[in-house]
């Protein structure tokens, strides 16, 4: 299930005629190379709840054969938010699948799902998040008492961020808020019962929020398409 029914405010005028997933990346929207990630990492039906200028991502995806999986839809017609809109998409699941991926469709990473499920499945957890390290938006200076001794660039930091693709069992799914966000309130319960796990993930990415965003992403796509 993929949550796609984001504006893009932020990355206006992109979005003034289409919604942010589909927004272009190194000559593909951001949702594609979303899409394309989930099928190569064994994804064979996705949903994409979407809202605001949905009749873009459907016209572009269809029945999602060009792609190679399985693609329905999951229409808001009043805003959700997200968790509203990942229990309106769960509609669409069959009643014997008793877990499910779920995403934020303007992200891109490259991490193996497998690892991912592997885990959530050997642990019982309810709820299994990527986690990302964050990196600093600026540089850090260095400093020996009062002396500056260097700098380093944007470096990796100690904390752990959500990094919006989950593995969520049905007890979550039916547990969401029919309308609302499920960060707010269902993650802090499950974290208190002992029920939400976390899978630290050193592969690459990124969330596309701003148009600086978008320009580091196609010179992060090309180093990783050249390796």
């Amino acid at each position: 299930m993929i949550i796609a029914g984001g504006e893009g405010q932020r990355l206006r005028p992109l979005t003034d005629d289409r919604p942010k997933g589909m927004v272009p990346v190194a000559g593909k929207p951001i949702l594609q190379h979303h899409i394309e990630w989930l099928r190569d990492n064994g994804v064979r039906h996705a949903v994409i709840a979407c809202g605001y200028r949905y009749d873009v991502i459907e016209e572009y995806f269809e029945d999602g054969s060009r792609f190679g999986l399985r693609v329905t839809y999951s229409i808001e017609r009043t805003p959700l938010g997200r968790g509203g809109a990942l229990k309106q998409a769960f509609e669409q699941v069959p009643q014997d699948v008793p877990w499910v991926v779920a995403t934020n469709g303007d992200n891109l990473n490259s991490q193996r799902l497998a690892p991912l499920v592997r885990q959530h499945l050997r642990t019982g957890a309810v709820a299994t998040l990527l986690l990302t390290q964050l990196r600093s938006p600026y540089g850090i200076a260095q400093q020996r008492g009062k002396h500056i001794i260097g700098f380093r660039e944007k470096p990796l930091l100690s904390h752990w961020l959500n990094a919006g693709v989950y593995v969520l069992n049905r007890e979550f799914l039916e547990a969401c808020p029919e309308v609302g966000d499920h960060e707010d309130h269902l993650f802090p319960t499950l974290a208190e019962e002992g029920k939400l796990y976390g899978f630290r993930s050193r592969a690459y990415w990124k969330a596309i929020d701003t148009v600086k965003d978008l320009k580091e992403a196609e010179k992060e796509l090309g180093l990783l398409a050249g390796k």
